[in-house]
């Protein structure tokens, strides 16, 4: 896949505009997922979702309901997730990530905010998401850093991994690639760019597609780091793609080394080729 084009399938429909007399946000929003069950509302423990829609109770008086483009798990990072929200506050669209950091947690922060496209909506307009899920290689486990990275004592081979990493490519049947018990329309799914690279101590594999099932990259890490170690041979992603058996795939990585870096719009094929080094 030479050429990169990012295209939403969605139609905007009347679900899509804010009620009358209420304007549509969009916020990006980073967050460190360790002491979260992940970003949804949950009766089990505190969620993103719900630290940042009662800091806007706070801020505007209202009950919003906040829509994010994914549902990271319990303890998976996100550097880019977005969301929106409707609103009739007057506070300027481009001043709410200011006055929404005074309100959250240290470990939720808004990164910016604005005014939504017309017909957008955070989850259905998305055209492609880029995970990193990031090994720290090295004989003893980080002090800094270590809820960021799984660590692997044994020498990983990024080459082998990276070379590997290109049997993803291309549109596929991932259903071996899902957890099990998850429900989803289709199994099929489209990945534009795969790529391992090493960083110092720090093995990163990088993944760029137009969605994932749930627990598919942490699937995949887990199958790249079992070759990259000589646990597993070389070929294991191209048989369970044919064969749909979870069987032939490695080990489900910890959530802590999963990053969901970029949430990806029409328009944004720069923006999602820059995090990888061979465009």
């Amino acid at each position: 896949m030479d050429k990169l084009e990012l295209k939403s399938k969605h139609r905007p429909s009347a679900a899509d505009h804010p009620p009358e007399g209420q304007r549509r946000f969009k916020l990006t929003l980073e967050y460190d997922g360790t002491a979260y069950c992940g970003w949804q509302r949950q009766i089990n423990g505190p969620s993103v979702q719900q630290e940042l829609e009662e800091a806007l109770a706070r801020l505007t008086g209202e009950q919003i309901a906040v829509t994010g483009s994914s549902r990271t798990d319990a303890g998976v990072h996100a550097a880019g997730l977005c969301a929106h929200f409707d609103s009739a506050t007057r506070i300027p669209a481009d001043k709410l990530a200011f006055a929404l950091n005074t309100m959250l947690p240290p470990d939720i922060r808004v990164r910016k905010s604005g005014p939504a496209p017309q017909g957008f909506h955070a989850r259905y307009s998305a055209a492609g998401k880029v995970y990193r899920y990031a090994f720290y290689n090295s004989r003893h486990d980080c002090a800094i850093g270590r809820q960021y990275a799984a660590h692997v004592p044994l020498a990983l081979d990024e080459g082998r991994m990276h070379r590997e990493a290109q049997a993803l490519i291309g549109t596929h049947d991932f259903e071996a690639f899902a957890a099990s018990g998850s429900v989803v329309k289709s199994t099929v799914r489209t990945i534009y760019r795969a790529e391992v690279v090493r960083r110092g101590d720090l093995v990163e594999l990088y993944v760029l597609g137009d969605g994932f099932l749930y627990n598919m990259v942490r699937i995949i890490a887990g199958t790249l780091m079992e070759i990259g170690t000589g646990k597993r041979e070389s070929g294991a992603i191209a048989r369970a793609i044919e064969t749909k058996d979870r069987l032939a795939l490695g080990q489900t990585a910890p959530a802590k080394g999963l990053t969901l870096m970029a949430v990806l719009y029409g328009g944004d094929e720069d923006r999602a080729l820059s995090y990888f080094t061979r465009t």
